[in-house]
């Protein structure tokens, strides 16, 4: 009887042990865990740009058929529904839904743009309003990089 308590001792784990496996866990989560969420920021703004991108890419097509970009009241939803006064429309030109920004918000579209030739596309980043800095910052399509 005697061995058998002290194989049972030796087999279990003591309320130390897993004390001290719970801090290291915590220690690590703690070191590790600002860096995963930067790094999930910095995806978002990445996501943004590579969607103006595309919104571009579609414009330029849709340009191509019908003449001239969507104008401001017809928005992007021009590449995805042909608009009623449109001629040459051979959309769509978005394979899916518009969609919004990475945070929710809608992008905004403007043409004519006030930044060149081509429409303006603009999210207004994490916070939803114009101007900010940060992630708050404006992801623009004259400045898409």
């Amino acid at each position: 009887m005697n061995q058998r308590r002290r194989i049972g001792r030796q087999a279990g784990v003591t309320l130390i042990e897993m004390l001290v496996v719970v801090v290291i866990i915590g220690l690590f989560v703690a070191l590790v865990g600002p860096s995963l969420w930067k790094n999930a920021d910095k995806a978002k703004v990445t996501a943004t740009r590579a969607q103006i991108g595309n919104f571009m890419t579609a414009l330029g097509s849709y340009k191509l058929d019908t003449g001239t970009f969507p104008t401001t009241e017809e928005g992007l939803q021009a590449l995805r529904v042909k608009p009623p006064e449109v001629s040459q429309w051979a959309g769509p030109y978005m394979p899916q839904e518009i969609p919004k920004d990475p945070w929710g918000h809608d992008y905004v579209y403007k043409f004519p743009g006030e930044h060149g030739d081509e429409p303006d596309i603009v999210s207004y980043g994490q916070d939803g309003q114009p101007g900010g800095e940060g992630l708050a910052a404006d992801i623009v399509s004259w400045k898409n990089q």
